[in-house]
């Protein structure tokens, strides 16, 4: 029986003589892409005649076994056939594998597109040997028939391939400005990652193919030699000593480096966000439009996406995306995500356009991002006892969304999907005054900000490449945040100053400004679970 060629996934570039710039000859864009880190190729050639098919795909095997690298042909199997090809990708309405197999080499690959559940389980049961799933973005250089699954999709079709050996590759708009974020949030619950990802046209529609491929190769193979991708820098050297000393040290960083907070937030509380901002040491900047965004990642330490009143939705987008660009930290607090329609859908596009590092929000909220029913909402509120088990809830919600989750309560609960920390400090009038929760955001952000930069200051421009989305530890910066602002009411409250909730805000402002890492470490009450 003959062996099945060992196939690495990491880079899969599907060849589109259409996209070739002008003057550039496509195998000599092939032999540079392959040059420049790509590992498998696929040779797609959806409007060529048989011959022509047949004569480009003699003329790409020859460039391919001269890199050692497996060639496969889409939907032709008469044309893998007849190149000795190592392999085929087949479309949900193409031949079946069962018949494909029939008629190739028994060391075949075979590899199926699939773009549901469904399908993912039909393509195990069949024997595949890798999947392409998607689409992960809509995409110009394929007629999309099927929804965009996205990236927050893929980690569910990944889950379907637990306990096999059956590959998997992501598909539609991947390019080098994306394939973090794909690689990142594409993880199933348990886990599991890409084998690789599937490019088109940022490779192919280059000038510099090598390079193009080089730019994605390298992320690719960072992210793949890295453990499994978190926002912290520990998934078991956590305790309550550790963390009220790394907060304390966070609190030190923000002042040192103060972070310039851009906020993207409702204007119910843009005033005592920015005074909140100020007063843990850092800058505030609450600016909206889309075409700032490219200059802003550049200059702020972190980024704040409050949709409380969800104006500016094509700003939200932008700011999330050119953050991730530029490896810097996006907190999302999705206010009354689960009071309408429009909000879930909104909250739905902002999470597959980026990658959040922090969800922050109270129970009603995250179940509503979970579609669990056990908390119901009231407006911005919530309503009712709170989930049975928070610390798993949490635990959960971080693995599914690869992102820190913060749920805010009378207790609060912080999660990176394996260490779970409470946190019991708090004082009733934070629930009198507009906007506590929402200044909880912006703590946290300020924190995520200054942990960012802190990493940075260390880091040199001559550091390897090591595929993190952002850099710092942000389960320790999202706690720091949360104990800001409870532990700064908790010494308002008792002023003697303080009347009520009207003399308590301003009462609360001065103890943010005056917080200090022995006051986090004497006050904040911190179990780790």
């Amino acid at each position: 029986m003959s062996v099945k060629p060992t196939v690495d996934y990491s880079v899969y570039l599907v060849t589109g003589r259409e996209l070739l710039p002008q003057g550039k000859d496509y195998l000599q864009s092939l032999e540079e892409s392959i040059q420049g880190g790509v590992t498998l190729v696929q040779i797609r050639e959806k409007n060529a005649d048989t011959g022509e098919f047949l004569r480009i795909a003699q003329d790409s095997k020859s460039i391919c076994r001269k890199y050692n690298v497996p060639i496969l042909i889409n939907d032709r199997i008469d044309i893998a056939l007849a190149i000795g090809a190592d392999g085929v990708h087949i479309g949900q309405t193409d031949m079946p594998v069962e018949v494909a197999r029939r008629l190739l080499p028994q060391n075949a690959i075979i590899g199926m597109t699939c773009n549901t559940l469904e399908h993912v389980k039909k393509a195990v049961e069949d024997g595949v040997d890798y999947v392409g799933l998607g689409p992960v973005w809509a995409t110009q250089t394929k007629k999309v028939v099927h929804p965009v699954v996205g990236v927050r999709g893929i980690g569910e079709l990944l889950d379907a391939l637990d306990g096999s050996n059956v590959k998997a590759v992501a598909i539609a708009g991947i390019k080098s400005t994306n394939v973090l974020h794909c690689l990142h949030g594409s993880l199933s619950p348990a886990g599991r990652p890409l084998d690789g990802v599937a490019v088109v046209s940022d490779i192919v529609a280059s000038t510099d193919p090598l390079n193009a491929a080089k730019r994605i190769a390298t992320i690719v193979q960072a992210f793949k030699s890295a453990s499994v991708p978190t926002f912290s820098l520990s998934v078991s050297s956590y305790s309550p000593d550790i963390v009220k000393k790394q907060v304390g040290e966070l609190l030190s960083a923000v002042k040192t480096f103060s972070p310039l907070a851009h906020q993207i937030t409702n204007n119910v509380v843009t005033t005592q966000s920015a005074n909140a901002t100020l007063a843990l040491g850092a800058s505030p900047i609450m600016a909206t439009a889309p075409e700032e965004m490219p200059d802003l990642s550049t200059a702020a330490g972190a980024l704040l996406v409050n949709f409380g009143t969800i104006q500016n939705l094509d700003g939200m987008l932008a700011a999330g995306y050119h953050y991730n660009q530029r490896r810097k930290p996006v907190v999302f607090d999705p206010v009354g995500v689960g009071a309408t329609a429009y909000r879930r859908t909104s909250a739905a596009a902002l999470l597959n356009a980026w990658q959040p590092t922090v969800i922050k929000g109270n129970a009603a909220e995250l179940g509503a991002l979970a579609n669990s029913t056990e908390v119901q909402a009231k407006g911005v509120d919530s309503v009712g006892t709170g989930f049975a088990d928070p610390a798993a809830f949490v635990r959960n919600l971080a693995r599914k969304e690869r992102a820190i989750i913060v749920l805010t309560g009378v207790v609060d609960y912080v999660s990176d999907g394996t260490t779970v920390v409470r946190l019991s400090n708090g004082h009733p009038l934070l629930g009198e005054i507009t906007g506590s929760g929402c200044m909880v955001g912006t703590a946290v952000t300020v924190f995520c900000g200054g942990a960012s930069m802190a990493a940075a200051a260390k880091r040199s421009d001559a550091s390897p490449e090591d595929a993190k989305l952002v850099r710092g530890d942000m389960l320790v910066a999202a706690i720091g945040g949360v104990l800001a602002v409870t532990i700064a009411s908790e010494l308002a409250a008792v002023r003697s100053d303080v009347k009520g909730s009207g003399t308590f805000l301003p009462a609360f402002i001065d103890e943010l400004g005056a917080l200090t890492p022995e006051k986090i470490a004497t006050y904040a009450q911190v179990e780790v679970l």
